[in-house]
């Protein structure tokens, strides 16, 4: 027994010591004793677990929970299509009784769908029977080779023409201003061109490419009625999605949160997109979209598979984050793709703050477009501005695998994505609060030393205005506007865009509150073109702040290559700025110039007949007229028009008693 007890006894000291090794814990020995390893005391408990199996047998239930499991694993596969296979049969029953029910409400679902399946059976396809297509398309491909050098002088010639008569016959239509955005066009690259590392060197395909994807995009979104009702439909999307964040921000900040704006309003939409994003990219929905993107731009551009790959994760995240999707391949790439990289990164933004300047009331159909047709204009300028004079070592597969993250659980990608916000969220708070003082303290400074010379007005904005005037007018900006644009620009470049936007969202509402446009001899707002070109201008994080940003997290990703970045960054900043202006051109080409609505004139000339002519105009400004019944100008003549207003609409909406006893 003594015997026996003992040996107990130093087992359980030895289990004890075991578990203490793996836990990390110190182990305390006395003299004479062993301190006994893990991998020592395995043979005896596998030796004691195969005694316990045979003292405990196993009962009926669990023998056949262990073959069903052995059946589970053996035909896994066979299972993993089943429950797909359900799954996808229920979606699609789902989708077909939306669309019995009411197609019209249910065509976004319908047409999200046929795009999707479209694209996973062109995965399917493309996956299994690559080698067959391209031995199928090899005769049709010899023949173009064969053909190619007068073939390309056609394509290329009619294009021309094809342009050069597209803009006679729209200038005439739309008048003179699409006109000077297309020379604006012109001369950004004329620039670009003369300024160039390797001027001699310029490979033409990526930048006309990149111009042509540019339009086409425009074209599509801005000129076709399908095009334009699509995007502004999930510009409303995104806007109704933002408004969810105001349920956390209510929670936590309380019912007067929206006192502070920027704080609790702007600011929790960050932390709300970044959330979404990091779990887009847990699902690898994120990394599907992007390659897709990329792989339209290798093909069309002709760019390298990097490049076309940052620049395509440029449109949904940041300037630090897109590079790690193809993080292993950075000290492997050539100087201009790393200047590809860079340039793309500060000609857009981020999908996180994206947001925040739809919150701001940016439109936010335009701020989608020129996330878009910015990722094809950085790389058109980056090729121009930094032509490529290497051969890439980067092959299409390789470039494609992209990780899906280090989350294990989609609950934990959540978790990692708010987290990951907090440095970003600070990052613009202590900027906006550090550039806004900055700007002040400047504009007293300059204002100090303009006294002077009799000169008290000089500031920070007049400067920008008077050096960035020329390129705002020929973006197509009116020249009654192009200084009030130069100044955003200024904003924009020398602070960041969040300054910029939050100046635009004054001038917008300004506007839209249709005061006078004059006070004092000072202009107060814009006309709605010079708005537009002026929101894709303003659509890149092309400032001196962001250089710094990329060029540690750059340095920091791939040091090895920490000399090639800090001598190319500037240039990129460069290449970025001026991809946002092509973009901004194209816009102003493309966009009619709406005649600003005047309430006063409108409502005059609306009651001299017995029905409207333009219902809808008249039924807004009279919606306007009585949001501002507190200071009515114009007299009997705006107490005229509440009365006329009081007949068109509806009584119950609107207490008109008053109105009638005036008169």
């Amino acid at each position: 027994e003594d015997g026996f007890l003992k040996n107990g006894n130093t087992s359980g000291k030895d289990s004890l010591r075991s578990r203490a090794v793996q836990k990390g814990e110190p182990v305390n020995t006395k003299q004479g004793e062993e301190c006994v390893s893990i991998e020592q005391d395995s043979p005896k408990n596998t030796e004691d677990m195969e005694d316990s199996e045979d003292m405990h047998p196993k009962g009926y239930l669990e023998k056949k929970y262990d073959a069903v499991c052995d059946i589970c694993r053996k035909h896994k596969t066979t299972l993993k299509y089943i429950i797909w296979g359900i799954l996808l049969a229920g979606y699609l029953a789902m989708v077909i009784a939306a669309c019995v029910l009411n197609f019209r409400r249910a065509l976004p679902l319908f047409v999200i769908t046929v795009a999707v399946i479209f694209f996973l059976v062109w995965d399917y396809l493309m996956a299994k029977y690559e080698d067959r297509i391209d031995e199928l398309l090899s005769p049709g491909r010899s023949l173009l080779n064969r053909h190619w050098f007068w073939l390309k002088w056609v394509l290329w010639s009619s294009l021309i023409l094809g342009v050069i008569f597209w803009l006679i016959f729209d200038t005439a239509k739309l008048g003179r201003q699409q006109l000077v955005s297309f020379a604006g066009l012109v001369m950004f690259l004329l620039l670009t061109f003369l300024f160039s590392k390797h001027p001699t060197k310029v490979y033409w395909r990526p930048v006309f490419w990149g111009i042509g994807l540019q339009f086409l995009i425009a074209l599509l979104i801005l000129r076709t009625e399908p095009g334009f009702v699509a995007f502004d439909w999930l510009g409303k999307q995104v806007q109704t999605f933002l408004g969810y964040t105001d349920v956390g921000a209510l929670f936590v900040f309380g019912e007067k949160y929206t006192d502070h704006f920027f704080a609790f309003k702007i600011l929790p939409i960050v932390v709300f997109f970044s959330t979404v994003m990091s779990m887009l990219y847990y699902l690898r929905l994120m990394q599907w979209v992007i390659r897709k993107i990329g792989w339209l731009m290798l093909v069309t551009m002709g760019t390298s598979p990097v490049e076309s790959v940052v620049a395509s994760g440029n449109v949904f995240v940041g300037q630090t984050e897109s590079p790690l999707l193809v993080r292993p391949y950075l000290p492997y790439v050539t100087k201009s793709e790393l200047h590809a990289m860079m340039t793309a990164g500060f000609a857009t933004i981020a999908g996180s703050v994206l947001g925040a300047y739809i919150s701001f009331g940016v439109s936010s159909s335009h701020l989608l477009t020129a996330s878009v047709m910015s990722a094809p204009a950085s790389l058109a300028i980056a090729k121009l501005f930094w032509p490529e004079t290497e051969t890439p070592k980067i092959t299409l597969k390789n470039a494609m695998k992209m990780e899906s993250g280090e989350s294990r659980n989609l609950l934990e990608a959540a978790t990692q994505g708010a987290s990951s916000s907090i440095s970003l969220v600070a990052n613009i708070a202590v900027n906006l609060i550090a550039f806004l003082a900055l700007l002040s303290f400047l504009n007293s400074a300059l204002s100090w030393f303009g006294n002077m010379f009799d000169y008290p007005q000089l500031s920070f904005e007049i400067i920008c205005s008077y050096i960035f005037m020329p390129f705002s007018f020929m973006m197509g900006v009116d020249w009654q506007d192009s200084f009030m644009v130069a100044k955003l620009i200024g904003y924009k470049t020398f602070f960041n865009e969040f300054v910029a936007y939050e100046h635009l969202s004054k001038l917008i509402n300004l506007r839209k509150e249709a005061g006078p446009k004059f006070v004092n001899g000072q202009q107060q707002y814009m006309s709605i073109r010079s708005e537009t070109i002026a929101t894709y201008a303003l659509c890149g994080f092309a400032n001196f702040g962001s250089l710094g940003i990329v060029i540690g997290g750059l340095t920091s990703i791939a040091p090895s290559r920490k000399h090639d970045i800090t001598s190319g960054a500037v240039r990129a900043l460069i290449a970025g700025t001026i991809a946002c202006f092509l973009t901004a051109c194209i816009a102003g080409m493309l966009s009619g110039s709406p005649v600003d609505i005047n309430c006063h004139d409108i409502l005059e000339n609306a009651f001299n007949f017995s029905l409207p002519r333009n219902t809808t105009e008249v039924v807004s400004c009279c919606q306007s007229l009585f949001n501002s019944t507190e200071v009515i100008p114009g007299g009997n003549h705006s107490l005229y028009s509440l009365k006329g207003c009081c007949k068109l609409l509806n009584p119950s909406t609107f207490n008109c008693s008053w109105v009638s006893n005036t008169f």
